[in-house]
Formats: structure tokens, sequence, C-alpha cells
């Protein structure tokens, strides 16, 4: 499917910066464990979080053509003082600023080294909005707060997911996700609460040379069924299969399967 427009993705990274801030913000626990991210407390993955942005910006920025080691990155690491809430605030807010900015001035097309094939700035500024959608979606669950995300960027999300399961394993065929075939096996994703307009179905076929997939509601031999933002969680196994929201139906083994091995990145 095509991507979303560039300004939507940097429109959408901004707002995602907002929100994780305000749960910096809110009074969780900030040394507390992320249940999705059981290495990390919240701060850390704020930190790790707010790096991988200021990462991609000096790329994108400077227009590098390999990778950039981290200790090249100003403010990589966040705020020297710890627990500090409003000092974490204030680096996100600068973070958020910094990215768009240097995004929206690079535009879709600037050539800038990336991972996963695509050597533009317009990769990432896709990569960036999943990584800190996603991110803050860990942060919510682990402050006990309410999480949703827009309809299209959701399924986005999905759609980057799947075209990064194909080019890892294309290109890295010792990865686990090499493990990912089986002909005649297939996963159907299914969103119940979006209409037709945007077509969040999802068929992916394990077949002997890799993983194919496309959009469609289509037969297969495991479902993965509900609203759209709990079929993208569960998708990044940030939600459990058995989740009230969430149907399973047909061959559960597959999905799981599925999961445990498309967990890279």
């Amino acid at each position: 499917m095509t991507p979303l427009a560039h300004d939507r993705y940097c429109d959408e990274i901004a707002h995602q910066i907002v929100l994780l801030r305000q749960v910096v913000t809110s009074g969780a626990d900030l040394s507390g464990t992320v249940p999705t991210c059981p290495d990390w407390s919240l701060e850390e993955l704020v930190r790790h979080t707010g790096g991988a942005l200021r990462w991609a910006e000096v790329m994108v920025r400077t227009r590098a053509g390999e990778e950039v080691p981290e200790e090249r990155v100003p403010g990589v690491a966040g705020p020297e003082a710890v627990g500090d809430a409003a000092a974490l605030d204030a680096w996100l807010a600068e973070t958020g600023e910094q990215i768009v900015a240097t995004l929206r001035e690079a535009g879709p097309d600037a050539k800038v080294w990336g991972w996963a094939g695509d050597q533009s700035s317009g990769f990432w500024a896709r990569r960036m909005t999943h990584e800190i959608t996603v991110h803050r979606a860990d942060a919510a669950l682990a402050a006990g707060l309410p999480y949703d995300v827009a309809p299209e960027v959701a399924a986005d999300a999905i759609d980057e997911w799947l075209q990064i399961v194909e080019y890892v394993q294309r290109t890295e065929p010792q990865d686990v996700v090499g493990e990912l075939v089986g002909p005649g096996s297939s996963i159907h994703l299914h969103a119940t609460d979006t209409g037709p307009d945007l077509n969040a179905d999802w068929v992916v076929e394990l077949t002997q040379d890799g993983v194919r997939w496309r959009r469609g509601h289509e037969k297969a031999t495991v479902a993965l069924g509900g609203p759209l933002t709990f079929v993208l969680l569960a998708f990044y196994r940030r939600l459990p299969l058995d989740a009230k929201e969430l149907e399973v139906l047909g061959e559960r083994e597959l999905l799981e399967f599925w999961l445990e091995r498309a967990t890279f990145g």
C-alpha cells in the first residue's frame, strides 16, 4: 500500500511527542517497570524513544551516507538529572521540534542512509512515526493511561512492519524471521471498527519462498480480529492474544509462531 504523505508523518510525530510528554508529566512513576518492555523503566523507555528521534534527526539533517554513531548525536541520552519529569518533558519538547523541523525541511526525497533498503528522508519520517507511536503505547500502558491512535496511522504501521519482515527475510536469511515459511499457511488481520475506505484487512502468507502479504479480507489458517488499535498492539506484541477486545479464530499456534519470530527492531 502507498505510505502516508510526508507532511502527515511530520504532523503525527509532533502529535505523538505531545502525547508522550503528557505521560511524562502525568505523575506516573518514572522508575516503574514497563510491562511490555520489562528491561526498561518508564524513564529509560522515554529516553530511548527521544534518543532515537535525535539520532534520526542528525542523519537527515546531515544527509548521512552511512549510519551515524550515537556518540555523535547531541543530547541523545537525555537530561543529566534522573527522575526529573520537568527536565525530561523539556528535552522531549526540544527533540520533537528538532526532528519535525528537519524532516519538513528535507522533504521525502532527500538521499539519506537507511537500514531497510530505502535511502531517503521519507524512510525516517515513516519509521520515526511508528517508533514513537508504538513506544507511546508502552508508556501509556506502564502509566495505566488510555491509548488510541488514528486509524490511518495504525494501518500504515502494520504495512510498514510487514514490509520490514519481508526486507529482513531477503537480506538476513540467518535471522529468526527466516523461519517464517510454510506453504499453505496464512494469517488474516481484521479490524472490526473501520470502514471500507481504509481497507484495514491483511492477508499474510507464509510460502516456501518467504512471507508475502496484501490488503484484503480472505479466509486464512488463523484470523486475528478486533478494533484496529488493539490489532496493532497485539501484532507488535504489546497486547496478549487473549485480551477481551480480540478474537482469534483458527490455528492460534501459527499466529504465536509468527509473533515469536517477527520481533526484531
